[in-house]
């Protein structure tokens, strides 16, 4: 019963650092309408979930502070940084495309 808990303990953990991580995102540079808000806060609470776990792993063992904190801390951290790097990411792909375009559709 208790490693439900546990688990439990450690995807509420990971949950709420992709929402944190996506909040802050928004925060950073607020978006033009609420479809572009509705959007950034939807990739990266989804990326914050899918990606937190080895975001935090990794994050953690390039600081060396493994030994410090336990997993619930692991997978809030990670999640907040995919969460938040997402939206970022995300929007130089989105600006790399727009500017191909432009360049190829222009005459």
């Amino acid at each position: 019963m208790s490693e439900f808990a546990e688990t439990a303990w450690i995807w509420a953990a990971k949950g709420a650092g992709a929402v944190a991580g996506s909040a802050i995102s928004l925060a950073y540079i607020l978006p033009r309408g609420r479809r572009e808000a509705a959007i950034r806060f939807a990739v990266g609470t989804a990326c914050g979930l899918v990606f937190g776990g080895a975001a935090g792993l990794k994050l953690v063992a390039e600081l060396g502070i493994a030994d410090a904190i336990g997993p619930a801390e692991t997978m809030l951290l990670g999640a907040a940084a995919a969460s938040l790097t997402a939206w970022w990411a995300l929007g130089f792909v989105m600006r790399a495309f727009k500017r191909g375009g432009r360049a190829s559709g222009g005459g």
